[in-house]
């Protein structure tokens, strides 16, 4: 409204009044993400006459052609993946307790890994090699189905947000209906005695969403697990009202979600 009565107050202004009028009632009617486009246009040209009046370009050139349109980012909170940010978090807080001499990790999130091997030396395996380059870590490629490792060898031992993947083909692995299940066998054929094992897996209304992942009950997971002791559970719910991890949440709980993620620390007899 101050723009339309300071357009009224010029004379001869009419015209750009209509315009400014046809303008906005035009952009009501464009898709949101054009116009998202527009406003991005409008602010590099506020911020280049910027740039020119306060010198800033003698630091920095910037030019149309280097854009880098981010449109997406100005949310009201910061957004983030609460399984792949609250199970790493789970797993690092357990490994601060049991003080591992070394750990390995067959295939979880690399930024896990890394994180982790600035505090514990790490030995990350994955089925397609990571070309990870730091002190203290070791990548390296092994299968799921057929571990590089003796029985009862590994004390300290995570596979994250994997097994429900394998025999879906997803990563170039071939199918298999019961890859999951063979490679939980494998998981607990290493494991030392008295070692811990930190399994994350998608827990809810058992299903297989082909070709991504497999969802599974509470028991389903345990029962893949039978022989270990189940030293802690937590759950990351569907709902993010419910919080962010919810420690020894029930089976009834568990099962009722749709696409929750389930934290399993087993231990080994020794």
């Amino acid at each position: 409204m101050k723009i339309r009565s300071l357009l009224k107050s010029i004379p001869g202004a009419r015209a750009g009044r209509d315009w400014l009028v046809s303008r906005q009632e035009a952009s009501k009617s464009l898709p949101a993400q054009r116009l998202k486009e527009l406003k991005f246009e409008q602010e590099f040209k506020a911020f280049n006459e910027l740039s020119q009046s306060t010198g800033s370009t003698r630091r920095f050139s910037i030019r149309w052609e280097d854009r880098w349109p981010c449109l997406e980012d100005r949310t009201s909170s910061t957004g983030f993946d609460r399984h792949y940010i609250y199970h790493p978090a789970w797993a690092a807080r357990i490994i601060s307790k049991t003080k591992p001499a070394e750990h390995t990790d067959i295939s979880s999130t690399l930024v896990f890994c890394s994180i982790l091997s600035a505090f514990v030396p790490v030995r990350f395996f994955d089925f397609r090699p990571a070309d990870l380059r730091l002190d203290n870590l070791l990548s390296a490629t092994a299968d799921l189905l057929n571990l590089p490792f003796r029985d009862d060898s590994i004390q300290s031992l995570s596979c994250m947000h994997v097994v429900e993947h394998i025999g879906l083909g997803r990563y170039g692995d071939p199918l298999d209906p019961d890859g999951d299940v063979k490679a939980m066998r494998e998981l607990r054929r290493v494991l030392a005695p008295g070692g811990s094992l930190l399994i994350v897996v998608p827990v809810g209304i058992p299903r297989i969403c082909f070709n991504a992942h497999r969802i599974y009950r509470f028991q389903q997971v345990c029962e893949a697990f039978s022989g270990l002791k189940l030293r802690e559970f937590s759950l990351i719910p569907d709902d993010p009202a419910f919080g962010g991890l919810i420690y020894n949440a029930t089976e009834e709980v568990v099962d009722c979600q749709h696409y929750g993620c389930g934290c399993f620390w087993f231990l080994k007899h020794s």
